[in-house]
């Protein structure tokens, strides 16, 4: 038998370990940037509901869609980490979350590990999808993947030259929700075009409160997104019209699922006017939630959509 004191300083090894597996773990997740993700799921969901209106879901090349836009979020966030450390665009004890590689909790060998592996990942579920939609998938896979760089670095990175807003209506827009409907139907339809440059302009908003956040840091690196261009009192207002534009182009669809349906995405404009509101009475991490919320209230917007087309 084992004295009780011998068992001690294995016991403290063993927490330690166990601790600093831990911290690793919460670096990161936090590199990931959870609250973002329901961007990337609601370009899926509000194609899913304009497959439901025309009669024609396949649940595999769905899923297989959702798993793509998730790895190359995740894989965006992985880069823009990298490349901002890189760069210099970010310092200790910056306001937003912890930068990981910039803190020290992560390497930056370990984080172009995981860049590379997230990449590999999207690629080979992204070329899955050619059996439904064809070869020419690929070459919007590899815009995609440029995209997904051109947004941190390169000759002209698009995040620190006030362009970070268009790439995500973009690509978390009008890409995710046209490709996923067109993949499902072989068919291309300006209304799923409108439906998607809607979810991309939500979309903008939850860069615009994480931009806005950062404006001090950003300025001060000399990053300059559209909150350091503009101002922060500009921004609340970019907010809110990108909500009744994307409400707008989409009330069609609400109308024609019946006109009582309408006063369902007027109920998110009031929602994303009262988020603009608390952007205007808060500073630095405070404004870390509203991120969080702005994302999943584009998220709840799709999956009202999507449902109420099921149900009607």
């Amino acid at each position: 038998m084992v004295p009780a004191r011998g068992c001690a300083p294995l016991f403290f090894c063993l927490f330690l370990h166990g601790n600093r597996i831990a911290m690793k773990l919460k670096a990161w997740i936090e590199a990931m940037r959870l609250r973002t993700l329901p961007v990337a799921v609601a370009g899926i969901i509000t194609a899913l509901g304009y497959n439901i209106l025309n009669d024609n879901v396949d649940v595999v090349p769905l899923v297989l869609c959702l798993v793509f836009a998730l790895l190359c979020q995740i894989a965006s966030n992985f880069a823009n980490e990298y490349f901002d450390y890189r760069a210099g665009r970010d310092r200790v004890g910056r306001e937003g979350p912890r930068r990981g590689v910039t803190e020290g909790d992560i390497t930056p060998r370990e984080m172009i590990r995981a860049i590379i592996v997230t990449v590999v990942l999207a690629c080979c579920v992204g070329l899955s999808l050619v059996i439904w939609g064809g070869w020419w998938l690929v070459a919007v896979g590899v815009a995609v993947v440029a995209g997904l760089f051109a947004y941190s670095t390169g000759p002209f990175p698009l995040s620190t030259h006030g362009c970070g807003e268009v790439a995500v209506v973009l690509f978390f827009g009008l890409v995710p929700v046209c490709c996923t409907y067109y993949v499902e139907t072989l068919e291309w339809s300006w209304q799923v075009a409108r439906g998607g440059l809607a979810v991309g302009l939500l979309g903008a908003n939850v860069l615009i409160v994480n931009n806005y956040r950062d404006v001090d840091d950003d300025r001060a690196v000399g990053k300059k997104t559209l909150a350091v261009r503009w101002g922060r009192t500009t921004m609340t207002v970019l907010y809110v019209v990108n909500a009744l534009i994307a409400i707008g182009i989409m009330m069609p669809d609400w109308w024609m699922l019946g006109p009582g349906m309408c006063s369902v995405p007027l109920l998110f404009v009031i929602m994303a006017v009262c988020i603009a509101s608390m952007m205007r009475r808060r500073e630095g991490a405070a404004l870390t939630p509203l991120l969080g919320m702005t994302a999943m209230l584009m998220c709840l917007y799709s999956t009202a959509f999507a449902t109420v087309v099921a149900l009607v």
